[in-house]
């Protein structure tokens, strides 16, 4: 009785164990679905965002005839053929290119610089000051984002029509009506972003407190707090922000397209409307897009640790 009753108990054990074990199996290879189904799907997306960027540059240095022999093929991806840099020769032949560069790069800084001295000012009153009505400024800040631009363009045309502007005449500044043509009018209007101020009131307010009040005793006033202590404590969060603010100014077209008709004082994105009036040469096309393509890729590698950092904290902090 004792050795069947122990057979028994040890078949019973036996059976648990090849669950376990099969129970194992099951995980660790459920576990391999999901890293083949999340590495196949990022392979896809970054597909998806590389080959047009592959098929812009290469083709850039391929004539027009090339450019659609190769459409139907791989070879369109890739660095093929005869290959030139005549396109980009013709780019600054056929418009001012270099003169849109610099306009779109002296808008770009502006609107980046002072949105981070601004916005980050607004954050930290949110965030760190006592006053009352701060929630609800916060919130009306946060209600504007569902705003689409387009449906206060045009109210922003009038007004900027009716405000004064700066101008250099030669000897002096000289004050004059109206901001059409000027590059206040593309500035001005883009430094306050709801978006970045609530990414530093958020990261301030993560902050601790008892720092501002250690300061305090210490004599130190609220601008003293802000520049020493908060701002070199929020170096990603700085980044970010100068990323998601340059990119909309730098790829700004629609409201350049209504305030500015001086050639003088465009930007990039205008600039390529020019391409598209008399016989569109597509290899240049190609060339200009991959023209004012590059100093947004170059600005993302420089601050990706940053970005990445900062959106990582958010994201454990969330």
């Amino acid at each position: 009785m004792t050795t069947s009753s122990t057979g028994s108990t040890s078949s019973t054990g036996g059976a648990d164990g090849a669950a376990v074990v099969e129970k194992g199996h099951g995980r660790a290879a459920s576990k391999t679905r999901t890293r083949i189904l999340t590495y196949a799907g990022l392979l896809i997306a970054s597909a998806v965002a590389v080959f047009p960027l592959l098929f812009m540059v290469f083709s850039s240095l391929k004539d027009d005839d090339q450019i659609f022999a190769d459409l139907g093929s791989l070879r369109a991806f890739l660095p093929v053929g005869d290959l030139s840099l005549e396109n980009y020769t013709g780019v600054f032949e056929r418009v001012p290119a270099g003169r849109f560069i610099l306009n779109s790069v002296i808008v770009t800084v502006c609107i980046v610089v002072l949105g981070l001295v601004v916005n980050s000012m607004i954050g930290f009153a949110i965030s760190r000051m006592r006053w009352r009505g701060k929630n609800l400024v916060l919130s009306l800040v946060l209600a504007t984002l569902m705003v689409p631009f387009e449906t206060i363009a045009v109210p922003l045309v009038y007004w900027v029509v009716k405000l004064p502007s700066v101008t250099w005449a030669g000897d002096g500044f000289l004050l004059k009506q109206g901001m059409l043509n000027t590059y206040q009018v593309q500035i001005l209007p883009f430094v306050a972003n709801a978006l970045a101020i609530f990414l530093f009131a958020q990261h301030f307010g993560d902050i601790p407190k008892e720092i501002d009040e250690a300061a305090r005793v210490d004599g130190a006033g609220w601008w003293t707090i802000y520049r020493r202590i908060v701002v070199p404590l929020s170096g990603p969060t700085f980044a970010t922000v100068a990323i998601i603010t340059m990119l909309p100014a730098w790829n700004s077209y629609l409201w350049p397209l209504m305030v500015v008709q001086a050639e003088s004082i465009r930007p990039v994105s205008v600039g390529m409307q020019y391409f598209f009036q008399l016989n569109p040469v597509w290899g240049q096309i190609m060339a200009y897009g991959t023209l004012i393509t590059l100093p947004v890729l170059i600005v993302f590698a420089l601050f990706q640790r940053a970005f990445v950092q900062s959106l990582a904290g958010t994201a454990v902090k969330g």
